[in-house]
């Protein structure tokens, strides 16, 4: 399965082959995902909570650390999720939050993943079916296997911004340190390259061609033989980073520093660069 699938693809499935699809939408400030799948979602669709399904508590961790996993498997099942069958994940806004579901359910072990393209945005657009009933899924199978994508320590990112190319996915006022809303201190890791997630979709909220997405990457600094990892804020649109770099054709899977600047910002003794450069 390709990493992205549109609309027109996921409607287009047979029932009997119809992949297990998953409501992830979630905004940081709300209001919360769940109200807006009762108000309506893809037919079929189960939504999975990121706060608790998709993230332990925060805490020293950050803010949205990865899962325990057999809590991830518990609400996975729950959802229908099973081996062999494929799964589609959705959100409602530029796919970053859709990209932590696809994460892990590949870090988890399950290759069969896609984010809807556009996301519940493009289903509407195109006029296609929507229900407020929520489905009761048979239980699935699914067995959670942590490992299968790479993840990086604080340690490990400081590393990776000095050796290789460490991207930073939110927002360029953050990285710079003008604002900081939500974690204790201001600024970025210092080496990080700044790389909003934002900017991975076009102004319809689909995502950008592989060849754009490649070319993007390249003017960051990307390139062939050198490693790559992601952070945001809390670990969640960093996903996206590694989705797009997949999209783009990279040959290896990007890294993901699933604590990212929650956690990293949490000790004192570690460095925040803050302006436009690197630092």
């Amino acid at each position: 399965m390709r990493p992205l699938i549109s609309p027109a693809e996921l409607a287009a499935f047979p029932d009997r082959e119809r992949p297990v699809v998953l409501d992830v939408r979630w905004r940081l400030g709300g209001p919360p995902g769940a109200e807006s799948y009762q108000e309506g979602h893809v037919p079929g669709a189960v939504f999975v909570d990121l706060d608790t399904a998709l993230a332990a508590p925060p805490g020293e961790g950050g803010r949205h650390p990865l899962p325990d996993p057999a809590v991830l498997q518990r609400e996975l099942r729950k959802a229908g999720v099973r081996a062999g069958r494929p799964v589609v994940v959705y959100d409602d806004a530029d796919g970053s939050v859709a990209a932590r579901a696809w994460w892990l359910l590949r870090w988890a072990g399950h290759p069969e993943v896609a984010v809807l393209d556009g996301g519940y945005a493009a289903w509407l657009a195109e006029g296609r079916e929507v229900t407020a009933e929520a489905p009761s899924p048979e239980p699935g199978d699914i067995e959670v296997r942590p490992g299968a994508m790479p993840v990086l320590s604080a340690d490990d990112a400081a590393a990776l911004a000095r050796e290789g190319v460490l991207f930073d996915a939110r927002a360029h006022v953050r990285y710079t340190g003008e604002t900081e809303p939500v974690d204790p201190r201001a600024g970025h890791i210092p080496g990080a390259v700044s790389a909003p997630s934002s900017e991975h979709a076009g102004a319809d909220g689909r995502w950008k061609s592989p060849s754009e997405l490649a070319e993007r990457f390249a003017s960051l600094g990307l390139t062939s033989g050198v490693p790559v990892g992601a952070y945001c804020g809390s670990g969640v649109t960093a996903s996206s980073v590694v989705l797009a770099l997949e999209v783009a054709g990279h040959p290896e899977p990007a890294a993901l520093y699933a604590g990212s600047w929650s956690h990293w910002s949490r000790n004192p003794e570690r460095p925040a660069a803050t302006g436009p450069e690197r630092g």
